[in-house]
C-alpha cells in the first residue's frame, strides 16, 4: 500500500513525532518506508526518520508492505498528517 502525506507539524518531523511513528510501526507485521527527497528510510528505524530532516508542509510517500499494511498506513498518517 502506498500513500501520500503531508506533515502537518509545524515543527516539521522532529524527535518525540518520530518516536510516535516508531511506535506505531513497530507493532506491525509489516515492510514499512518512509520516501522523502529521493531518500528511503525504514518507518521502524528513529536515525532513519530524523536523517530525513522533513520540514512541516512537505509531502512524503509511506509504503507499506505485509499483512497489516492497511492498518499500519492509516494510523501513520494519523500520526504524521
Amino acid at each position: 500500500m502506498k500513500k501520500e502525506i503531508i506533515i502537518s507539524s509545524p515543527a516539521g518531523l522532529h524527535a518525540a513525532l518520530a518516536s510516535k511513528v516508531v511506535h506505531a510501526a513497530s507493532k506491525y507485521n509489516a515492510d514499512i518506508r518512509l520516501i522523502y527527497a529521493d531518500k528511503v528510510v525504514d518507518a521502524k528505524s528513529i536515525l532513519g526518520l530524523m536523517s530525513l530532516a522533513i520540514p512541516s508542509g512537505e509531502n512524503v510517500v509511506l509504503v507499506a508492505n505485509g499483512p497489516d499494511a492497511d492498518q499500519v498506513v492509516t494510523e501513520i498518517e494519523k500520526i504524521l498528517g
